[in-house]
C-alpha cells in the first residue's frame, strides 16, 4: 500500500468528529454542573455543581428534570467530578485545586442506601495527597496538582490531574488511591499529553462498565483508550473524537459501551445542556 495512503487512513480512523445530540436543557440549579454519573440498578443521572454552590447532589431523569436532591453533610470546597462503584455507591471528587495550594484534598463516599434519603446525608472521607508535591503552591512550571477527573475501578480511585502550566495545558498525570476511608498517598502511574492550549484541560473521566474503555474529556475532544494492560490506561490505543463546539464541557460518563453522556456549564448564553455522544 502507498505510504501516503496508509498515513491518511490511520489519521481517519484515529481522529473522528463526534456524533452528538442534545437531549435536555439543564435546569438553572445546575448552571455550574461539573460532574455526571449513572449508577447500577437506577435510571437516575446524578450531577453536582462545583465550588461556590451548595453541597448537594441532584438525581435527574433523561429529560433533564430534577427528581431527587440530596444535602451532603460536607463542605463543597471544590467539587469537580462524580463516579460510582459496582455496588451503586457514589463518590464526590472534592479535589479542585486551581491555585495548587490545597492540603485538604478529598473524595467523599455516599452510600447507595442513602441516595434516596430526605435527610442530610453523611459521607465517608477519603483524604489524599500527591507524593511529588513538596510546596504549596509549587513553582509555576510545576503547577500540575489541580484535578477535575476521576473514576472507580477495581476497588481503587483513579485521578487525572489538570495542568496549570502555560503552553502545557494538555498534560495530565494519572494517580490512584484505595477507595476506602482514611488518609492516603496517591500512587503515580503515568502521564498523557493531548495538546498545549487551554482547551486541552482534562475536565472529567470515566471507565466503561466492562472496564475496557477509558474516556477523558476536554473542552474540544474526547480521548478514548482501549487495549491497555492492567491499570496503565495510557499504554493502550487512543482514539480522538473532536467536538463541533467549544463550550465549557465539564462532565462525562458512559451510558453504554457505545455512548457517553456529556454536560457543559451555562456561560455567555451557550451550554447548560445534557448531551449524548456516539463513539
Amino acid at each position: 500500500m502507498n505510504k501516503l495512503l496508509l498515513l491518511t487512513l490511520l489519521l481517519i480512523f484515529s481522529c473522528q468528529t463526534t456524533n452528538s445530540n442534545i437531549i435536555a436543557d439543564l435546569p438553572k440549579a445546575l448552571n455550574e454542573v461539573s460532574g455526571i454519573e449513572t449508577t447500577i440498578n437506577s435510571d437516575f443521572i446524578w450531577m453536582l455543581n462545583d465550588s461556590g454552590n451548595a453541597p448537594k447532589l441532584f438525581g435527574l431523569n433523561n429529560q433533564g428534570e430534577i427528581i431527587q436532591k440530596l444535602k451532603i453533610d460536607a463542605k463543597n470546597n471544590d467539587w469537580e467530578d462524580l463516579t460510582s462503584d459496582k455496588k451503586g455507591n457514589l463518590y464526590i471528587g472534592d479535589f479542585g485545586n486551581n491555585t495548587n495550594k490545597r492540603k485538604n484534598l478529598a473524595i467523599l463516599k455516599v452510600n447507595n442506601d442513602d441516595l434516596y434519603s430526605s435527610d442530610k446525608v453523611d459521607i465517608k472521607r477519603i483524604s489524599f495527597k500527591y507524593p511529588n508535591q513538596k510546596k504549596f503552591p509549587p513553582k509555576k512550571k510545576n503547577m500540575h496538582f489541580d484535578c477535575e477527573a476521576f473514576f472507580h475501578f477495581n476497588n481503587n480511585l483513579y485521578l487525572f490531574t489538570k495542568s496549570r502550566v502555560k503552553n502545557n495545558y494538555g498534560k495530565t498525570y494519572l494517580y490512584k488511591i484505595p477507595a476506602k476511608k482514611g488518609k492516603h498517598i496517591a500512587k503515580f502511574i503515568g502521564s498523557f499529553n493531548s495538546c498545549s492550549d487551554l482547551q486541552c484541560w482534562v475536565t472529567s473521566a470515566d471507565i466503561s462498565n466492562d472496564g475496557k474503555q477509558v474516556a477523558l474529556l476536554t473542552q474540544k475532544s474526547i480521548f478514548v483508550f482501549t487495549n491497555f494492560v492492567s491499570d496503565n490506561f495510557f499504554n493502550g490505543t487512543v482514539k480522538t473524537y473532536n467536538f463541533h463546539s467549544d463550550t465549557q464541557k465539564e462532565g462525562i460518563c458512559f451510558k453504554n459501551a457505545k455512548t457517553v453522556y456529556i454536560t457543559d456549564e451555562k456561560a455567555h448564553g451557550d451550554g447548560g445542556n445534557l448531551y449524548e455522544f456516539g463513539l
